[in-house]
């Protein structure tokens, strides 16, 4: 989750937002904070993307679709791309299931290769699957993520996988917020992490310092702005949103560079981080 970003899957707001009627429809069936502003979310998203062009080869956009709401901005959690080809998940918000259908006829257009799939009861996003390294798959236990996806994403990754970790997630806000394990981890480099510890399990703090991370501490009002969702373009080159000073210094100090983007429209009014807004499909 921190190799130098190849290729990623987006959406653009114009194709999940599609317009200002159409966010007020859905903002509060969705849960967001507040009403996102149409326009400005499109010139924060294009500032978004230009930071991404720097790093990134190529990038493929999902189409409109009548299936979908406005959470499919956040490109990350239908699917989760392997070494050898994605797995398509069924979210654990409702809402959202219809995405996966529309992402795999996405990817088998794109000639992406798909490796399994989710079925039966099992729900799980993307947010909650993080690799801690090549070999090492953590999934987070939570509202969104349940023990039979669990057990189908163990079998369909078990020649990819040497440790399979499994993370209870706490209730903290309830059912009907958004708590994934990627919101309060995400890997910068081979030793380096953004954590936000009050969230993390005792276990999990020590197996990464027993792993030899450097632990980076987001501060609880950084940590409500997001400031715990950095996305990885290169090993220690990343992407945070916008004004969340003090882990940006932070990582400054262990030798990143640090890309900053405004994502109130894109990013705080939703929840969903420069890691949810995309899909990394391959990394070198």
């Amino acid at each position: 989750m921190f190799k130098k970003l190849e290729h990623v899957i987006v959406k653009h707001p114009k194709d999940a937002f599609i317009s200002q009627e159409h966010l007020h429809q859905q903002w509060k069936t969705f849960n967001y904070i507040e009403e996102p502003n149409y326009e400005d979310a499109v010139r924060e998203y294009e500032e978004f993307i230009a930071i991404l062009e720097k790093y990134v080869n190529k990038i493929d956009y999902l189409p409109s679709s009548n299936k979908t709401g406005i959470d499919s901005l956040y490109a990350h959690d239908p699917v989760k791309f392997t070494k050898h080809g994605a797995i398509i998940l069924n979210s654990g918000k409702k809402l959202r299931q219809p995405e996966a259908e529309v992402y795999k006829e996405f990817l088998k257009e794109k000639n992406i290769p798909i490796i399994g799939e989710l079925t039966g009861d099992a729900i799980a996003d993307g947010g909650d699957i993080v690799w801690l390294d090549d070999r090492t798959l953590a999934v987070g236990r939570g509202y969104r993520t349940n023990d039979e996806a669990i057990r189908q994403l163990r079998e369909i990754t078990k020649s990819l996988v040497d440790d399979f970790i499994v993370v209870q997630l706490p209730h903290d806000q309830g059912e009907a917020e958004c708590l994934h394990l990627m919101s309060f981890i995400s890997i910068v480099d081979q030793d380096l992490a953004v954590v936000y510890s009050r969230l993390m399990p005792v276990f999990l703090r020590q197996l990464l310092v027993n792993k030899g991370f450097q632990l980076i501490e987001v501060p609880e009002e950084e940590y409500h702005n997001l400031g715990c969702n950095v996305l990885a373009l290169a090993p220690r080159v990343c992407v945070i949103p916008f004004g969340n000073d003090y882990t940006k210094r932070e990582l400054e100090k262990a030798g990143a560079t640090v890309y900053e983007y405004k994502g109130n429209e894109i990013s705080y009014k939703g929840t969903g981080g420069p890691t949810c807004l995309t899909a990394p499909v391959v990394r070198v």
